[in-house]
């Protein structure tokens, strides 16, 4: 009698459940925005979650510990003069936080250790330089302090000591381990691999895939994340009310599913908790944080095994809060994957520690790849490609100027009904 071989895995038992009530938090107003983003971001200190706002864009940033019903007049970040369309928690300091917004700017925020006790309005820095909304926001996951945004407008932009470079319309970014590389997915339907220190696409056409699954018919957005540490992929659809994870091996069919944890209410987005924010002593290998309406329930993924004691398998040593470089470092072309830190012990967040910018606008000097008309090599170039030129440049300053003036007027408006107690 022949007998049916089950794979070993030690996550073929994962299993998700959602926190008890008063472990969720209540009354929260989630965007109603039409935007492909989680609307959601979470790190072993806050949660920040995307919110409805009058007058502007705003998001919702609650210290973890703050669970429950959310007061109505809770501050909110209120900086944007647009609705947000992204956040990303810096993965190298807790307390920083970027932003995006259809007012065309992106900035990045300093939140206080204790819960807000006022609307935050004053960004450490605004970056500008995209002249329609900006989409996407993601930090760079081993060097310090450099932020790259994409927006509608087909222009990527990696901010620190500024690049600026376009692709085709992004609809998603993700960095590769060491940030030497990012992907896209586009409009186009096109995948990319793309250099951005060289500024050129490094793969576009890619072969038959080695696996190829079909979940379902729904045409709601998947909303994927990957743990590098469990070689596991989660995927949450928008509209949907499941979750499903999947095992990665190097060996064929190398995807392999593991289990669903379904819900009766469908997801509005998804945060991630880093893995250095999991619960070690309750084998607990992820923790997903999803939005509905009016609420965030947090979903625990566990390993069930009968010993308290530290799991060594599980917890292999992942990456922590420290840069593994310098910007300088990153732009002149090194590359270092992430510095790992032990779970042994469970994490303990640091305390909040300033951000200093050389100057409230990193974008106030262009980028050599985007230099003024006056210094491009006119005698090699086309009339007809110099008055594209010009004319793109013109209509891009007097987006920004536009842009500026708008947001004034908006934070103008928006400081007069706070002060009359209005808003």
């Amino acid at each position: 009698m022949s007998r049916s071989i089950v794979r070993q895995s030690k996550f073929r038992h994962v299993f998700g459940q959602a926190v008890k009530a008063e472990q969720g938090y209540d009354d929260i107003r989630v965007s109603k925005v039409t935007w492909d983003s989680s609307f959601c971001a979470v790190n072993p200190k806050f949660l920040a979650v995307i919110v409805e706002s009058s007058g502007g864009g705003a998001f919702l940033v609650l210290p973890l510990s703050k669970s429950g019903r959310v007061d109505k007049n809770y501050p909110l970040v209120i900086g944007h003069s647009g609705p947000v369309l992204d956040i990303d928690w810096c993965p190298h300091d807790d307390n920083i936080l970027a932003s995006c917004s259809e007012d065309c700017t992106a900035m990045v925020w300093q939140i206080p250790d204790h819960a807000l006790t006022r609307p935050l309005s004053d960004p450490v820095v605004v970056l500008e330089g995209h002249s329609k909304r900006v989409g996407i926001v993601t930090w760079h996951p081993t060097a310090r302090n450099i932020l790259l945004t994409a927006g509608t407008n087909t222009h990527t932009n990696t901010h620190t000591q500024v690049s600026y470079w376009k692709l085709i319309s992004d609809v998603n970014i993700s960095w590769n381990r060491n940030g030497s590389l990012f992907c896209t997915t586009c409009k186009d339907r096109r995948l990319r691999v793309c250099d951005p220190r060289k500024r050129e696409v490094v793969a576009t056409n890619f072969e038959e895939p080695i696996a190829l699954l079909e979940l379902d018919t729904s045409n709601g957005v998947l909303l994927p994340y990957y743990d590098a540490d469990a070689n596991m992929v989660y995927l949450s659809g928008k509209g949907d009310s499941s979750i499903r994870y999947f095992e990665i091996t190097e060996e064929p069919p190398y995807v392999h599913y593991l289990s669903t944890f379904s819900s009766k209410e469908p997801q509005r987005g998804m945060g991630f908790m880093p893995k250095r924010g999991v619960d070690v002593s309750k084998c607990e290998i992820a923790r997903l944080y999803k939005l509905l309406d009016k609420k965030c329930e947090p979903i625990t993924m566990t390993v069930p095994r009968k010993s308290d004691l530290f799991q060594d398998d599980l917890y292999p040593d992942t990456a922590g809060p420290e840069p593994a470089m310098e910007p300088e470092e990153w732009l002149d072309g090194r590359d270092e994957d992430p510095i790992l830190v032990s779970m042994r012990d469970g994490y303990v967040p640091p305390k909040s520690r300033e951000l200093k910018v050389a100057r409230k606008n990193v974008l106030d000097s262009r980028p050599t790849t985007r230099r003024s008309m006056s210094t491009l090599e006119t005698n090699s170039l086309p009339v007809s490609s110099l008055l594209e030129r010009l004319l793109e440049e013109i209509q891009n300053l007097k987006a920004t100027v536009l842009s500026q003036e708008k947001r004034i007027c908006d934070l103008e408006n928006k400081l007069s009904q706070y002060t009359n107690g209005t808003a």
